[in-house]
């Protein structure tokens, strides 16, 4: 009896996901509304009269979870990148050439082209074909787990069709609120006295953040898959167009507007059209995503900061209107620099009410002659953010006002310095300003700067706030007791903290350099400048033409770089974290071509456990090698870790010498 009903019910599943697989995916349902509504009912009885026959993957449990009190976070296992913008055909040719010369072939470039949703992105985790996790983006490195809001979304499979899938696959889409869900969702609010949503953008994500999954379900959300993050095994295909013709046989939906093209006039042509169908489409969307199809080409071009060198968003024309300048109000960022700020009569510009728009810095105030009391005219730049385009002067009133940089910091009241040549006026407060020192601290113990580890941008903020720390350098100062003190801090976690503190006082002189926060100065330049100097008292007494002798230091940054040791704050600052114990490894520096690895070329993949693939990055550059994101020929040495993929297939194929972590470990030493 037993066995009967179970079967029954699996068949019953089978049959109602087989459904759904052919109405949600493929829009070619078989059976009217009425016989998949007595299928559901059918399922919905049993399971009723049999609760130890439930399961997690039943679609019946859509919404099943009992409300959270907050969302758990999520690490992703592969970052969650944002992608590079075009505006304009200029910019999507340059990207083109980058593609081409980087992949050093004068052939048109297949690309995958397909319009860009205006949602909220998210990461959904199936293990054994059952769908175990999702998340958002969040920083792109970790996001809020969502999984029972995800749930309730008839699109998204609570389990794959098919066999073929991997035991892990991990996909990234959008849940966006279809126009016409959004419509009817605003008129049911305003008739119940509600608040409406500003836009369907808004609508997903607050529907998607909702604590309690019961809320979620009523709302009418959908989903675009795009593309993949983890997946174990073998590659799904050698294409991106393949992979998502692959995920979307097993029950992922993908949008119906994909189209792959040969040549970047292709992709403007398919830019068109999209734009021309904008309208009719039941979405938002605020323009194309082109992505070079071959995933080997993609593996060669690899990435810059959080963007990959593959892919870019060709964004559409912005929108704008008209309002009042009502007022300009300064901002001061983590690098001192004054932005000013415009304050607007509210206007409703590209979906949203814009009250406040950049001004970018005073030569742009100047050069659009903007007043205050001035009819502006108002853009979402890339649909983004809002910016003061021009004035209308024909509306001036005669009382408007000019702009004036303030002689004091808004923050602080430290002198504002305005450098000969610069647009940007700053703060000369540096690590002292109560704007900058949150920023400055939580760029100095991030994970590429000091990798204090515990402590987040939110203890960062707590300790500031509560004046328990006013620079980099109190950190070191922090007692077991001070940190327990805090909230939801216990004894386990401060003692974490110190003991990282601790840690941390041994460093690199590149990353001690990278830590200060001197503008404009990324890893790679932190590197350039302790290999070129060896000692912090020589880049400290460089002048700005020494520092130009660095690789890759321009004037600009040799200025920043200059200015920022002239001044005492930040020259204290250095002298007392000496003080609380840092220290770092000093040499004279030796020839690149002295350098033992000089000329050699590595590759790391899989996961290193004695230390991160950034510190081995470092290590290996300090000592003269060329570290490259792709296997070839001219590779000498593969260090694999744990997880090793396609790059060590790679190597094995080429004959490339391979290490292990213990080899590199030997080598390095």
């Amino acid at each position: 009896m037993k066995d009967n009903l179970e079967k029954q019910v699996t068949i019953l599943r089978q049959q109602i996901h087989a459904h759904n697989h052919r109405y949600y995916v493929l829009d070619e349902p078989t059976i009217p509304d009425s016989e998949y509504d007595r299928l559901m009912r059918e399922l919905q009885s049993l399971e009723a009269a049999h609760p130890e026959l439930v399961t997690q993957d039943s679609p019946t449990q859509r919404v099943g979870a009992e409300p959270l009190k907050s969302f758990n976070q999520v690490q992703h296992s592969l970052p969650m990148l944002s992608l590079g913008n075009a505006f304009s055909s200029q910019e999507l040719h340059a990207f083109d050439k980058r593609v081409h010369d980087r992949l050093d072939t004068s052939l048109d470039i297949s690309y995958t082209c397909e319009p860009k949703l205006d949602g909220l992105a998210v990461s959904i985790r199936y293990e054994k074909g059952y769908l175990v996790q999702a998340a958002t983006r969040g920083d792109g490195q970790t996001g809020e787990d969502i999984t029972h809001n995800i749930r309730t979304i008839d699109m998204v499979p609570l389990q794959l069709i098919g066999r073929d899938f991997p035991d892990v696959l991990e996909v990234r889409g959008e849940v966006f609120m279809p126009k016409a869900g959004f419509t009817a969702l605003n008129k049911k609010a305003e008739q119940l006295g509600e608040k409406t949503f500003a836009n369907p953008r808004n609508a997903a994500a607050g529907s998607l953040r909702q604590l309690d999954p019961r809320v979620t379900a009523q709302r009418p959300l959908a989903i675009y898959f795009y593309g993949i993050g983890d997946v174990s095994g073998e590659p799904l295909a050698p294409s991106h167009h393949g992979v998502l013709q692959k995920i979307q046989t097993w029950g992922l939906r993908i949008n119906p507007e994909i189209k792959t093209v040969k040549g970047i006039k292709a992709c403007e042509a398919y830019y068109a059209d999209i734009l021309q169908a904008r309208e009719k489409l039941d979405y938002e969307i605020d323009g194309v995503v082109y992505k070079v199809d071959d995933l080997a080409s993609q593996e060669t071009l690899g990435f810059v900061s959080r963007a990959p060198r593959f892919a870019i968003a060709h964004k559409f024309p912005a929108q704008e209107e008209l309002t009042l300048l009502e007022s300009v109000d300064f901002q001061v960022g983590r690098t001192g620099t004054l932005t000013p700020v415009a304050r607007l009569q509210p206007v409703f510009v590209g979906g949203v009410t814009v009250s406040n728009a950049t001004l970018h810095n005073m030569d742009e105030i100047i050069r659009k002659d903007v007043l205050i009391g001035d009819t502006v005219i108002v853009r979402r730049a890339g649909d983004v953010i809002p910016e003061v385009v021009s004035s209308i002067l024909d509306k001036r009133p005669k009382d408007a006002k000019k702009i004036t940089l303030p002689k004091a910091c808004p923050v602080c009241g430290s002198d504002v310095l305005r450098a000969k040549g610069e647009a940007a006026a700053r703060c000369s407060g540096g690590l002292y300003c109560p704007a900058q020192r949150k920023e400055a601290i939580k760029h100095f113990a991030a994970r590429k700067a000091m990798d204090i580890d515990g402590l987040g941008d939110k203890l960062i903020e707590i300790l500031v706030d509560e004046n328990k720390i006013q620079s980099a350098a109190d950190l070191f100062s922090l007692t077991q007791e001070q940190l327990e003190n805090l909230e939801r801090m216990g004894e386990k976690s401060a003692k974490n903290i110190l003991a990282s503190l601790e840690k941390c006082k041994q460093t690199t002189l590149s990353r001690f350099i990278y830590a200060l926060g001197i503008r404009e100065v990324g890893e790679a330049t932190a590197l350039n400048l302790a290999q070129h100097y060896g000692f912090i008292k020589d880049i400290m007494a460089a002048s700005v033409d020494e520092l130009q002798q660095v690789s890759d230091v321009g004037p600009i940054v040799a200025q920043h770089i200059h200015s920022f040791f002239r001044q005492s704050h930040n020259l204290e600052i250095i002298e007392a974290l000496k003080k609380q114990g840092l220290t770092w490894h000093e040499a004279a520096p030796r020839a690149q071509g002295d350098l033992p690895l000089a000329g050699k070329t590595f590759v790391l993949t899989g996961t290193l456990q004695g230390l991160s693939r950034q510190e081995a990055k470092a290590q290996l550059q300090a000592l003269g090698a060329k570290v490259s994101g792709s296997v070839s020929k001219k590779t000498d040495y593969v260090v694999a870790g744990e997880a090793a993929g396609s790059k060590l297939e790679k190597a094995q194929e080429l004959g490339v010498e391979v290490l292990t972590e213990d080899g590199l470990q030997k080598l390095l030493s």
